[in-house]
This record gives structure tokens, sequence and C-alpha cells, in this order.
């Protein structure tokens, strides 16, 4: 057994490395999701084509479009002469149902595809200006960036009958939200390089304290394993209770009790890879204990290192042909991040292979104890038998 300040360096290691995990699993969200322009495009197919967002969406284009057309007069145009004075009045009645009739708009691909691209010109904008570079139509240093639906209003106005001569009417900034701007430029740029560094690197610093606690854990190391284990429980309840956590702050701070329904599918849809990656954990560290447990002195895991010890050790061949086969499914499905990635397969496999020779070296220990043990000396001659 390790001595005591051992297993409180031990123990130490796995509790450091259980912080920075956290913190690396954050990072490794900003620069996959926020960062990444593919996930980025992928989020954005599914908040458009999502009800509640979709109707929230709706509710914002009308809103621009009222602001800056005037409705009234467009549809006086288009009323016989004696009902033109009612015509603001009706415009006021129309705004529901022009909503309900943009909401469905909105479900067919060619406007969606508009949001889409919009969206990631918006993403390639602030990765532009978070990384100091020029691109999208933007200059270093700007600091604002806007998420520009102008495209999309113009086509929902055209799709809803609205002349050519009002379109072009339409202010620049029409449809236009604010992303970044020039005051949180400084600190985002910052936070960025931060992210683009601690993202590529912690994760292996995680592992390397791990492995190191795992080493010095001298005749503990399936104790250990299991702690580690729990760590990554740890870790990935943490994570998920934050994104909750967080995500219901975000909603009521910034959206109207309204817009709560499309608050949290927004949140949710732009936040789903840190989910992924919290259940990730969870599964990796249950994964570390049932092997933990399984190499344990209980009387179920001794049971079953028994029942399959003959194929483990009389035919290994055979073992590692199921091992392989399993493994591989498991990549093929690929259910975690990890699973497909080139160095995260690489390492997984590693470790299935160690915890496989491990299982094997225990199992025979099991079945012949004293195979380990050197032969007796020959009794030399002249020695008498007690």
């Amino acid at each position: 057994m390790p001595s005591r300040s051992r297993r409180l360096v031990v123990l130490g290691l796995i509790l450091v490395a259980t912080l920075i995990g956290f913190v690396s699993i954050l990072t490794t969200w900003v620069d996959r999701q926020m960062l990444d322009s593919d996930a980025w495009r992928t989020a954005s197919e599914e908040l458009v084509q999502d009800p509640e967002v979709r109707q929230a969406m709706s509710i914002y284009l009308v809103d621009q479009l009222y602001a800056n057309v005037d409705v009234g007069s467009a549809l006086a145009e288009r009323v016989p002469p004696n009902l033109k004075p009612v015509a603001g009045t009706v415009a006021g009645a129309l705004r529901e149902p022009l909503t309900d009739a943009v909401n469905r708009l909105l479900e067919s691909p060619r406007l969606q595809a508009l949001f889409v691209t919009a969206s990631s010109v918006a993403q390639e904008k602030l990765v532009n200006v978070l990384e100091d570079k020029t691109g999208a139509g933007i200059t270093t240093g700007n600091g604002v960036v806007t998420l520009d639906l102008a495209e999309l209003v113009r086509a929902l106005a055209t799709e809803l009958g609205f002349s050519g001569s009002r379109l072009d009417r339409l202010p620049p900034d029409a449809g236009q939200l604010t992303v970044l701007r020039s005051d949180q430029l400084a600190a985002a740029q910052a936070g960025v390089r931060g992210v683009q560094v601690l993202s590529a690197w912690l994760l292996v610093l995680v592992l390397g304290l791990f492995g190191l606690a795992l080493f010095l854990a001298r005749g503990a190391r399936r104790e250990t394993l299991r702690n580690i284990g729990f760590a990554w429980l740890l870790m990935g309840f943490a994570v998920l209770a934050v994104r909750r956590g967080a995500g219901a702050y975000a909603v009521d701070a910034l959206t109207q009790p309204s817009g709560e329904a499309s608050g949290k599918r927004t949140w949710l849809i732009g936040t789903s890879i840190l989910g992924d990656i919290g259940w990730a954990a969870i599964v990796y560290g249950a994964a570390m204990i049932a092997a933990a447990v399984l190499a344990g002195p209980h009387a179920w895991a001794r049971w079953v290192r028994g029942r399959i010890a003959p194929v483990l050790n009389d035919s290994p061949g055979i073992a590692w042909t199921v091992v392989a086969g399993a493994f591989l499914l498991l990549v093929a499905w690929g259910p975690t991040h990890a699973l497909r990635t080139l160095w995260g397969i690489a390492l997984l496999g590693a470790l299935i292979a160690a915890g496989v020779l491990a299982l094997r070296s225990q199992t025979l220990a099991e079945r012949d104890p004293d195979a380990s043990a050197p032969p007796p000396l020959a009794p030399e001659a002249g020695d008498v038998p007690a």
C-alpha cells in the first residue's frame, strides 16, 4: 500500500486535474462551437428549423417591416377608394396574421437558406474581428459585428406583396442585430486568444496529471482508477449543471417573458456541443469506474472474471478479435467527438488494449496463483529431510 503522503499527492493530482478539466471542457466548447464555421452553420440550420425560434424570428421580422415600411399606405394602394381611410387600422389588425404568414414562409428552404447564409457571414465577421483579421467586408479593429437579415426582410416583403419601390426605401440597418460592439472588442479578443491556446493544451495536461496519479499510486491503482472515474463524472455533471444554470440566467436577462421559450431553444441549440462533451465525460467516467470494479474483490466481479478467463487466457486470438470488432463498431458509431478524431481513436484504442492486457494478467494470476512464484530450491547433497 502507498504511504499516506503518496496517497495525498495522488488525490491532489486528481483534484487539480478535475478543476483544469472543467476549464478545458468550457474552452473546448467555445473553440468547437463558437469559432468553428461548420458547427455554427449546423446550429443556424437547427435554429431556423425550430418552431419556437422560427415564431420569435417571425415576430421580429414583421416588427422590422412595420418599422421600416408604411404598411398602411401600401395597403391603401390595393383597396377600393372607400376603404382607403381605414387602411391604417386594417394594417394594424393584420399584424398577427402577417406574423403567422411569415412563420409559414420561413418553412421554405429558400428563405431558411437566406437566414443560414446571413448567420454564417456574421460568424465569419465575428471570428475575423476576434482574431484581428480582415475579411467578410470588415477591417481589423472595427469591432462592430452585426447579423444582417436585410435580404431576408426584403424577400419576405416581396413574398407578402410589397412593391419594389417601397422596398428600395428600406434603410440600410433594417433587420440588423448587433453581435459585438467596439467597447467589447479588447476583452473578447483576449478571451479568444486564451481559448485558442488553452483548448489545445489543457486536455493534454489533464490526461498527463491523471496518468501521473496512476503511476504514483503503487499498490492502489484500482482505487485510483475508480477515483479518476468519479472525477470524470463530476466534471460531466458540473458542465451540465453550468449549462442549465447559465442558460436560465441568460434567458431571463436577455429575453422578454414572451420570448422565453424561443430563448431556451436558442440556448440549447447554441450549447449542444457543450452538452455532448458533458455527457461524454460522464460516459468515460462510468467506464473507468466499471473497469475498476470489475478488477475488484467483489464476488460478482470474481464470477465475471472466471467466466471470461478461459477465452481470455486460452484463446487470446478470439478475445482480441471480439474486442477489436466491438471497438470498430464503436468508432463507426462515433457517439463522442473523440471517436471522430484520429488522436481520440488512437488514445481510446490504446487504453482499451492496456485494460485487456491488465485483465488477462489478473485472470492468469487468479487461475494459477503460484505460477509467478519462483521454484523451490533443489535439496543439496547430504541434506537430511526433516
